[in-house]
């Protein structure tokens, strides 16, 4: 454990069992969200190389069109 979430967790002891409950919910959410992120990126990552390869190849021949810079 590190040092910042060893204090993290000596000041929470501190705190009321509701409270406690509280963090605690907000970290294991925020847990379960990045380990969906990893999952999800993990699984595209040859799908969004072959749309970019096929973006590419479009451009190279000619069918994409540019589009105009927009301005503030």
């Amino acid at each position: 454990m590190t040092e910042l979430l060893e204090r993290a967790m000596s000041r929470l002891q501190s705190l009321p069992a509701s409270k406690q409950d509280a963090i605690a919910a907000i970290i294991l959410a925020e847990i379960e969200d990045d380990e969906r992120w990893d999952e999800a990126f993990s699984r595209s990552s040859d799908l969004l190389a072959k749309r970019a390869t096929a973006a590419m190849a479009e451009y190279r021949s000619g069918q994409t069109q540019e589009l105009g810079v927009l301005s503030p």
